[in-house]
């Protein structure tokens, strides 16, 4: 004997317990991006994965803009003036990679929007930074924070739940120092 199929989940009906944080902000990210033209939100989202972390250290997206007769689309990315150069000789490379987001030939053309870190409106989103393992913000405390913060986190038997709140620790006891 069979059983019956359950019916499809009704979408304004909240789930019991928790929900993922993901839920609630997908609706609110694909209405941002398409207002952009986006039509694929993880080329926004997930913009180093995309192109590698070199280039979107560089670059970040602003918009893509649909031409009257439909032949590709134009992405325009936001470049601080000392990287284009660099960024204008791997158009090409990134005309790729988008596509391949895609899946097919939507961008024909890469706009570049040159302006500094921090100004007009576009430009006020923070770059990713250069931090590597030796800029570690646990390397710049002083020896006694970090000894304070250490034992302070010391009790919890968790390793992974210890080292977020020693972090944790860490910030507070920093912050209260400057």
């Amino acid at each position: 004997m069979t059983k019956k199929p359950l019916p499809p989940p009704d979408p304004t009906r909240r789930m019991r317990g928790f929900e993922p944080a993901s839920g609630f902000l997908r609706e609110p990210v694909r209405h941002a991006g398409e207002s952009r033209g986006f039509a694929v939100a993880r080329l926004l989202t997930h913009w180093p994965e995309v192109v590698g972390e070199d280039l979107a250290r560089m670059t970040r997206p602003v918009r893509i803009g649909y031409s009257r007769d439909g032949l590709g689309a134009t992405l325009t990315l936001l470049v601080a003036s000392a990287h284009a150069p660099m960024v204008q000789m791997q158009l090409p490379r990134i005309t790729e990679k988008v596509n391949a987001v895609y899946g097919y030939a939507a961008i024909s053309r890469i706009s570049l929007t040159q302006t500094a870190a921090t100004g007009f409106a576009e430009g006020q989103a923070e770059f990713l930074s250069a931090r590597g393992p030796a800029q570690d913000p646990a390397q710049a405390a002083a020896p006694e924070i970090l000894d304070a913060a250490r034992e302070t986190a010391a009790p919890i038997a968790d390793p992974a739940l210890r080292d977020a709140l020693e972090a944790l620790a860490r910030n507070i006891l920093n912050r209260r120092r400057t």
